[in-house]
Order: structure tokens, then sequence, then C-alpha cells
């Protein structure tokens, strides 16, 4: 995976990679499919499909991480507030 396209992913929000997430594993599964039957030309997208599904999943898990810290600070700080 390149750069750029690694950069457009980190720049979705956490829906967008998982219905991105979604379309590749269905991509991968037809993939497979095709490879199976020797139908498949390049055998090497298998491996790029399945490395854009896990850097996607990746960024799904830091989002999720990064929104649950800002829910604790800021029940934090309201507990602050009310005493």
């Amino acid at each position: 995976m390149k750069k750029k396209e690694r950069d457009e992913l980190k720049l979705k929000g956490v829906k967008e990679l998982e219905n991105l997430v979604k379309d590749l594993e269905n991509a991968l599964f037809k993939m497979r499919l095709e490879k199976a039957q020797n139908k498949l030309k390049n055998l090497k997208s298998v491996f790029t499909t399945g490395k854009k599904i896990a850097f996607a999943l990746t960024l799904v898990n830091e989002k999720n991480k990064e929104e649950k810290i800002i829910k604790e600070k800021e029940e934090k700080k309201e507990k602050v507030s009310k005493k």
C-alpha cells in the first residue's frame, strides 16, 4: 500500500472505514475463489488486499480508543465540576 493511500485512509471516519473493510473482505473472498479456480492472474493482489484490511481495522481500533479516552476525560471533568 502506498503512502498516499494510507494517508487517505487516515482521514476517513470510523463508519467509512468499517464499510471499506466489508467491501475489501468481499473482494478478498472473490479473489480467493478465483485463485482456487486458477482464474486469478495477479496472485499478489490477495496479499495486498489482506494488508489493506488489516491497516483499516487498525485505524478503526485506534480511532475507537481515541474516542474512548476523550469521553473518559470529559467524564472526569464533569465529576470535578460537580464537586
